[in-house]
């Protein structure tokens, strides 16, 4: 283990076999069907979770965080384990009480060096930082300053994602069945950013085309530093990390992976969507 742990929660949508090979360990936020309740991603997987989610007549699923209780055991082994400090970086503090589970967690073992990091983001805007987060521990960089680079690279990171259909932000009150009714009659396609934990509509266009060019084009505002592809069960993801790796062709394409929304972020967004989350250069 290295001497610094790197934590983070499974609404980063971090594969999780991927991020335990990488000394990476996930916090599951929890998900309830009805009257079932699952830890996110080690009892309910990404792909099990689309099956409930889509299945005819299912209840909508709610999350919650994982309790400081839960935090500080993991913490707690953590250190055991060999570790002399841990890095923990989470879903925006604005979208999730995960994070205040963690900084409970962390009061609770005041003699331990503990940094809580606010990824100001969601799904993989936060996955990225924990990527980053593994290297510097690898190569030897102290907690403090890992957390300290995080935070300041936090503000750099943004989320896009093209709604295949609104009914899904209707089932989670986002919007009012008429509006829905009204988007789904004109087939519009809404893109949701997440900037500085802040969920926004970034535009609003017709047709899939017309939303898949938009979201490359707001992808590609700025310099892409890294960049890591997201869908929900989208039958075009393909297509679209193949465009978007024409559109760098400086960048390792082992290092553009793709990542399937899980339980934490998947039930505001709803099947067939396609989208990115970015961390640009900075300014």
């Amino acid at each position: 283990m290295a001497r610094v742990a790197i934590f983070t929660d499974s609404a980063s949508d971090l594969d999780p076999a991927e991020a335990a090979a990488s000394g990476i360990t996930i916090i599951p936020l929890l998900v309830t069907f009805g009257s079932e309740t699952f830890k996110a991603g080690s009892e309910l997987s990404g792909p099990e979770f689309w099956t409930r989610m889509t299945t005819p007549d299912a209840p909508f699923p709610t999350t919650a965080a994982s309790s400081p209780g839960d935090f500080k055991a993991a913490y707690e082994a953590a250190f055991e384990g060999g570790a002399e400090a841990v890095v923990s970086i989470h879903v925006a503090g604005t979208l999730s009480g995960t994070i205040k589970s963690a900084q409970i967690a962390r009061d609770m073992l005041p003699d331990r060096e503990i940094h809580v990091v606010d990824s100001l983001g969601a799904s993989m805007a936060e996955g990225i930082l924990a990527r980053m987060g593994i290297e510097l521990a690898e190569a030897d960089v102290p907690a403090e300053e890992i957390a300290g680079e995080l935070e300041s690279r936090a503000p750099d990171m943004r989320m896009y994602v093209a709604l295949e259909t609104l009914e899904y932000l209707k089932k989670g009150g986002r919007i009012s069945g008429t509006q829905a009714a009204i988007g789904t009659l004109l087939s519009v396609k809404p893109i949701i950013a997440v900037k500085h934990g802040e969920v926004t509509t970034a535009d609003r266009v017709r047709t899939r085309s017309k939303a898949r060019e938009r979201l490359l084009e707001l992808i590609f505002e700025r310099p892409v530093e890294r960049i890591a592809i997201l869908h929900t069960l989208a039958p075009d993801v393909k297509e679209f990390r193949a465009e978007v790796l024409r559109r760098l062709p400086d960048v390792d394409p082992e290092t553009v992976t793709v990542e399937l929304v899980g339980a934490s972020v998947g039930p505001h967004l709803g099947p067939g969507c396609v989208g990115a989350a970015v961390m640009y250069r900075p300014s």
